[in-house]
């Protein structure tokens, strides 16, 4: 039977490949779309289509992310993602499609990843958008954007996460040509130079626009209103607009321009907001800044800026202005204004942009028509005054998942070296009669507080039929690398498989499985009866989880999309992922298990558990006989088949290592002088022996 299902295994890779999901069609694709935004036309054959305003114009994209960025999460399928973008690059809705991962199928629910997904709202994909919390003080005044993973889901968020942000970016390359993708610079504050107002002009940190009547009136030739300005005829030759720009981010800028009062006053404004970029106007021309109508702390309505072919929002930052006293005459009788743009919202200031100035004129006396022209006023902030983060988009997930559990992995290693070491080298030690129990239930007792319910490191067949359907599909592993903890055990577990069999996971290692020997130690305080099963339906039985596991990979191959259903036969998810806080028939079923092994010892890991099979068929790979065993073993001496819990032990007196758990009981009893009954024999021979002497 073992050798039937091997063959399995070994056969699986050669099935046909399962065909790729498909973009949804438009009809259900525009029902996730939220009025007054309605679907478009498609834009290529990967499900991207353009996204429409009320009234008709093209506002953004919509697309999925599964044709785009097909990662698979732990159930092998990938995460499927509705993301709704405008022209900007800001994420207007991500909503979830479809998925099929374990923890929020049944476990936690899919509120939970719900709420996870609107964080992404208002957010740009120019941002440096990662998902967890900032070290110490990272958050202050850098460029990252942090997101409130999921509790005992990190994994999947993050898969989510690299799948949202992968289509994205790949839908910006295409279509968002002129979307900076790198993170925004910003004042560098270790920057220190002493600088004047002429200083500023003669290096162009400043930029002077002026317009002449004659050259406004050149833009309004031919127009309407060509001759709506008298004062422009009458003076051509005199400032229409004389307007100077000045980034005062950089401290040093700054303090050649305001006074002490000032900087004192910009210092307290960009404590207040660390992302907003602070840019000075001043007017000495008869145009002025803003209009009759204007409020303060609003958009200007006749001042607006693009940088890179997208629009820059500017807004009034409401501060008094005091600039220096030896500035000239001319700008310290002007009228300034200090606007602000929000760098997290993709304006970078060391990189050119442009300021546009509208130019109002009227025409008519009653209802004037009202004509416009647009002055451009290009501007570049220097580069040494700022810098720019590294973006962390260049981190592969992997590493981010390794740092965000260093602690946990460093305590998990150490656990796990030390418990190989004493199985290895100091078995026999462990295997005392006094020490064994009561250190064996310590471990135990570790491995359900620490491995499972805090670092939620409890292996699971979902991750095995997982990897095979990834396998089946053609896909990336990749997914494996976003849970370092549970990819760990399984490393040692694999290395478990030619030391000991399944022994060392199923007996050391399985959460589950050690809540269950501590319902047996406790079934038998309680003084309850204790069942073991005739040889025959014992063997019988212990062909069930092989039956399991060949119809789980069935569901893989026939229907993937319900192997989370099938896969709730294990019962982990209740018992250590959520804490038993679950709809009540998984909790009774979780439940109930546990009550069984107060009765019957571990009988879920022993006839049902898909992974035990898994962990057994494994186990073919052991390279030793690590179980010493004697002549008498079987013939006479039958003790340690007696005792032997897991009834893995044949009556000729062999192990059989696909069922046993390492529980080192018949290592003590082999090792125990008072116990063994060839160790007794042996020594009344020898007292014998000495007495006749």
């Amino acid at each position: 039977m073992r050798h039937r299902i091997l063959s399995l295994f070994l056969i699986l890779p050669l099935w046909p490949l399962l065909a790729t999901a498909s973009p949804l069609p438009s009809e259900k694709l525009a029902q996730f779309i939220t009025p007054p935004f309605s679907l478009g036309e498609p834009l290529n054959d990967k499900g991207v289509y353009s996204l429409l305003n009320s009234g008709g114009a093209e506002a953004g994209y919509v697309f999925e992310t599964e044709p785009l960025a097909p990662l698979p999460g732990f159930s092998g399928a990938p995460i499927n993602i509705l993301v709704t973008l405008d022209l900007e690059g800001t994420f207007l809705d991500v909503r979830l499609i479809e998925h099929n991962e374990p923890i929020f199928v049944s476990g936690l629910g899919e509120a939970p990843l719900n709420q996870f997904l609107e964080q992404y709202r208002g957010l740009s994909i120019a941002s440096s958008i990662v998902v967890g919390t900032p070290y110490g003080g990272a958050g202050q005044g850098s460029s990252l954007v942090y997101l409130d993973g999921v509790t005992k889901a990190t994994a999947s968020v993050r898969i989510a996460h690299e799948s949202i942000m992968g289509a994205a970016l790949a839908v910006a390359r295409e279509k968002m040509e002129g979307l900076s993708l790198e993170p925004p610079a910003y004042p560098d504050p270790s920057v220190q130079e002493t600088l004047t107002w002429n200083d500023l002009v003669a290096q162009g940190i400043v930029t002077h626009k002026r317009i002449s009547n004659h050259d406004i009136d050149a833009l309004f030739a031919g127009t309407l209103w060509e001759d709506d300005d008298p004062e422009a005829k009458d003076d051509p030759d005199a400032p229409y607009l004389d307007l100077w720009v000045v980034d005062i981010g950089p401290p040093s800028v700054a303090q050649a321009v305001l006074s002490a009062a000032g900087i004192k006053e910009l210092q307290a404004f960009l404590t207040i907001s660390p992302y907003d970029e602070p840019i000075l106007l001043i007017e000495t021309a008869r145009h002025g800044l803003v209009g009759p109508d204007f409020v303060r702390n609003t958009a200007p309505d006749l001042i607006s800026a693009e940088q890179g072919g997208f629009p820059v929002a500017l807004r009034d930052s409401d501060l008094l202005i005091e600039l220096r006293d030896d500035l000239p005459d001319p700008l310290l009788d002007g009228r300034a204004l200090i606007l602000r743009t929000d760098r997290r919202l993709g304006f970078d200031p060391a990189s050119p942009w442009v300021l546009h100035v509208s130019a109002l004129r009227e025409h008519g006396m009653f209802q004037p028509e009202t004509g416009s022209v647009t002055l451009d006023v290009p501007h570049t902030g220097p580069s040494r005054f700022y810098t720019r983060p590294e973006a962390p988009r260049t981190i592969p997930p992997w590493q981010e998942a390794l740092r965000n559990r260093a602690t946990d992995l460093l305590l998990l290693s150490g656990f796990l070296v030390l418990l190989l070491a004493g199985l290895f080298w100091r078995q026999s030690g462990m295997a005392t009669r006094r020490v064994l129990t009561p250190l064996r239930l310590t471990i135990l007792a570790g491995v359900i507080g620490f491995v499972g319910w805090w670092g939620q490191g409890q292996l699971s067949i979902v991750t095995v039929l997982g990897v095979l359907r990834t396998g089946i599909e053609g896909g990336s592993f990749g997914f494996l690398l976003y849970d370092p903890f549970s990819l760990l055990i399984w490393g040692v577990t694999l290395l478990g498989f030619i030391l000991w069999g399944r022994g060392l996971f199923c007996g050391w290692l399985c959460p589950f499985g050690a809540m269950q020997e501590f319902a047996h130690h406790l079934g038998r305080l309680l003084h309850l009866p204790q069942y073991t099963l005739p040889a025959r339906w014992d063997a019988r039985l212990k062909r069930l989880k092989y039956l399991v596991l060949a119809g789980m990979i069935g569901v893989v191959i026939i229907a993937p999309d319900h192997v989370d259903t099938v896969a709730e036969v294990e019962p982990f998810k209740t018992a250590i992922t959520t804490y038993f806080i679950r709809d009540w028939y998984y909790v009774a079923y979780a439940a109930g298990l546990l009550l069984l092994s107060m009765v019957l010892f571990k009988g879920f890991c022993r006839y049902v558990c898909p992974l035990g099979a898994v962990m057994a068929l494994g186990g073919l790979l052991r390279g030793r006989d690590w179980i010493a065993r004697r002549d008498a073993c079987g013939s006479p001496c039958q003790l340690c088949r007696v005792k032997c819990r897991y009834q893995a032990i044949t009556p000729k007196g062999d192990i059989d290592y696909s069922e046993c758990f390492q529980c080192l009981d018949c290592v003590s009893i082999h090792d125990d002088q008072t116990r063994c009954v060839p160790l007794i024999l042996a020594t009344r021979k020898a007292d014998r022996l000495k007495a006749a002497e």
